[in-house]
């Protein structure tokens, strides 16, 4: 599989059209995919957006003719119900083929106890993932699905429009139990950069083999995806600046788990130094320096790089990595045209 070089847009950063229009820029920039994430509420309050993921994915689909377009992600467990996830996607599947990617995760509390849910512990998080994992495909597969789990049920449900090959499902994951899920049932692997090397060389990447293995699969048969934090400006003090606007990245799991407020994410986030916000992220003026760094990643065996950039200016980013980066990985050989 060639490697593939996307964009991650960013919900939490802007509205939606303004949104939809750096989607269609990064296309004419030459980037294969563009992903975005489905919050309820973003990580920022003043000045924060969380548009809708599936009208957006719409949206985009219409101005694009061939980029491919996903969610990393979307939680498939609270704010909505499995079958409704499955129903919207096989219509995006009908009406851009070839084009949808569905990256599903565990979720956050920020956005789910808003709506007045409960926020449980992880196991049980964990087992809404898989059991609506199931139910979807079964959705994509089968008519009159009758399903009777802990968590979800249907009765005699069929999507009626459903595209002959089903949409590819990815699972979004940063531990070892939703890595081996993923290596088991999904299409794909999402996660994210910018954390300790051996994260990635000793537990997720064996814990996706080690499930892939238990179905008769390799590593070879899934899209490895990981979202790169960069941020690149030929501005040393723009680009180490711009991180800021995503310091809360920089927050430990225990600092944020059970943060519920944008005000109070935000508060944590701008209590943080400019090098600690920066540390998730390559930061550099060099391109060269952006290729070397991205391609410890491409040795680790990821397969598909979706590029996020933190500053306000997306378009600035999108025609500066597009002319100065995208084509010295394309000259390496490890990348795809686009």
């Amino acid at each position: 599989m060639a490697l593939r070089l996307g964009y991650k847009a960013s919900a939490e950063q802007f509205g939606p059209v303004e949104l939809a229009d750096f989607a269609v820029l990064a296309e004419q920039a030459g980037f294969d995919s563009v992903f975005v994430s489905d919050h309820f509420q973003p990580w920022r309050h003043d000045g924060g957006h969380a548009p809708a993921a599936l009208p957006w994915l719409g949206a985009v689909g219409a101005r694009t003719e061939k980029i491919v377009m996903g969610t990393s992600v979307l939680t498939p467990t609270f704010r909505y119900h499995p079958a409704v996830i499955a129903q919207a996607f096989a219509t995006l599947g009908l009406l851009y083929p070839g084009r949808v990617i569905l990256g599903v995760g565990s979720g956050e509390s920020l956005n789910e106890v808003a709506l007045g849910l409960q926020w449980p512990d992880g196991k049980e998080r964990f087992a809404r993932l898989k059991e609506a994992i199931t139910l979807i495909k079964k959705l994509w597969v089968e008519d009159r699905v009758t399903f009777e789990g802990t968590y979800y049920s249907t009765d005699k449900a069929t999507i009626y429009d459903k595209p002959e090959q089903p949409v590819p499902l990815y699972v979004g994951a940063s531990g070892p139990a939703a890595t081996r899920l993923a290596g088991r049932v999904a299409d794909g692997f999402i996660t994210t950069s910018g954390k300790a090397p051996e994260l990635y060389s000793q537990t997720l990447l064996p814990a996706l083999d080690e499930g892939a293995g238990k179905v008769g699969r390799t590593l070879d048969d899934l899209d490895l995806l990981i979202e790169m934090k960069v941020s690149f400006d030929h501005d040393a003090d723009r680009a180490l600046a711009d991180t800021k606007n995503w310091a809360a990245l920089a927050l430990s799991p225990e600092e944020k788990t059970q943060v519920h407020d944008p005000i109070e994410m935000q508060r944590l986030a701008d209590a943080l130094p400019v090098e600690r916000a920066a540390s998730r992220w390559i930061v550099s003026t060099d391109p060269e320096e952006h290729v070397e760094k991205i391609k410890t990643y491409v040795d680790l065996g990821f397969k598909h790089l979706v590029f996020h950039a933190p500053g306000t200016d997306q378009a600035r980013f999108l025609t500066l990595y597009g002319e100065e980066v995208l084509p010295r990985l394309r000259a390496l050989g490890i990348a795809g045209d686009a």
